[in-house]
């Protein structure tokens, strides 16, 4: 992982059509995004993975935010209020399968996702990236528009919303499309660091 002084920063631009862009990030890395995000979180994840309908929506290319965001009717459109992520964890279970039938590049939540994700993101050459909690109205400002909904009938926390972005982030890779894995860096390096303090208690209780 790189250190905070020597991260990378860039914008993308979805749909992502040269996948050397994603090779080229490594955990830690910081980016934005300029183009189409549309939300997907956990009814979604079932419908397509579990259910096997066909997405309304071509996701080749794009980035997916596991968010349920607020909006509200105004006239004909609807207006973002509020968009930040949920647990990313709900859908680890899905999200292999998710990657690889649907061809997104890049899978917004936070809290971390497993083993599985990182596999697909390393076969399938997509990236899995955090946004920061607690940020919903930062998020909903990079949203210049409202481009669409789609599965209305999950309700507007569930369903896809197809947004126009631009600057979308700050977005953190916590998996890169190597399969590196930011929550396996953090545990390891907390593991080492407990193994460190737990020797240095024994040599303690030896010396006493």
């Amino acid at each position: 992982m790189r250190s905070l002084s020597t991260k990378e920063e860039l914008t993308i631009r979805t749909p992502v059509v040269n996948e050397a862009v994603l090779m080229s990030l490594k955990v830690g890395d910081v980016l934005y995004i300029t183009g189409t995000i549309v939300t997907t979180r956990d009814a979604v994840h079932k419908r397509v993975v579990r259910e096997g309908k066909p997405l309304p929506v071509d996701l080749r290319g794009l980035a997916i935010f596991h968010a349920g965001p607020v909006m509200i009717r105004e006239a004909e459109e609807w207006r973002c209020i509020s968009i930040g992520p949920t647990t990313s964890r709900r859908m680890e279970y899905y999200e292999y399968e998710f990657i690889e039938k649907t061809g997104v590049k890049i899978v917004i939540g936070k809290g971390g996702m497993g083993a599985r994700t990182a596999e697909a993101c390393k076969k399938f050459k997509a990236i899995y990236t955090i946004f920061p909690g607690g940020c919903g109205v930062l998020g909903a400002s990079r949203v210049k528009r409202v481009v669409g909904v789609e599965w209305l009938d999950l309700g507007i926390p569930e369903a896809m919303w197809i947004l126009e972005v631009e600057n979308f982030g700050p977005l953190i890779v916590a998996i890169d499309a190597h399969g590196n894995n930011l929550a396996d860096a953090v545990l390891d390096s907390a593991r080492a660091k407990k193994d460190a303090v737990t020797r240095e208690i024994v040599e303690k209780l030896r010396i006493l």
